[in-house]
């Protein structure tokens, strides 16, 4: 039998532990992982410590889903690493316990739905941009006015104004014009 890692989180640190340290305990957690700060954050130090100390045959206990994911997709992808690692996941207030049979059916219809929600994105995005393709519209920013980008270099080539003088006289940013003197020195190259 494995080791049981208890994961708790509040999102400020005016928030307390109390509750979920006291149910994660009695869920038999030897070690847990404390966090203060945003579920919207990427960066958790204590989760991915976690992660790391995890290892077949143990088990991840959390009080609720929320507490250790940032969203939907993010759940599934801890799900997924920790069916990679054959590591059960436990969230007692929603009584999922991936060590049973319908736990494990429930994460993988969970996985299933994200997995379909993906693909009717992207074949919605795919069908929006043919769409505006055969429309006559492509994507991206609109270009610059050439008029202006030649305003811009011709300023250049006078060296009688600053990079910041050009970009405020023609309204071309910085990186257009760059990179319409790199594709001038290209051309000149060749």
């Amino acid at each position: 039998m494995g080791k049981i890692f208890g994961y708790a989180r509040v999102s400020t640190q005016d928030q307390n532990l109390d509750l979920q340290l006291d149910s994660l305990e009695k869920a038999g957690a030897a070690v847990i992982y404390k966090e203060k700060m945003t579920g919207t954050k990427k960066e958790r130090p204590e989760l991915e410590q976690l992660l790391k100390a995890i290892s077949e045959g143990d088990s991840v206990v959390v009080y609720k889903l929320d507490r250790i994911s940032r969203s939907t997709k993010h759940l599934i992808e801890l799900a997924e690493t920790f069916e990679e690692k054959k590591v059960n996941f436990i969230s007692i207030q929603d009584s999922i316990d991936t060590s049973t049979a319908m736990g494990r059916f429930f994460f993988r219809t969970m996985a299933s739905i994200a997995e379909l929600e993906r693909d009717i994105i992207s074949e919605r995005t795919k069908s929006g941009l043919q769409s505006a393709r055969m429309r006559g519209r492509i994507g991206g920013r609109p270009s610059k006015d050439p008029k202006l980008v030649e305003r811009a270099l011709k300023l250049h080539s006078s060296n009688q104004y600053s990079i910041k003088e050009i970009t405020d006289m023609t309204g071309v940013s910085k990186s257009v014009l760059y990179r319409a003197l790199e594709k001038i020195q290209t051309v000149g190259l060749e």
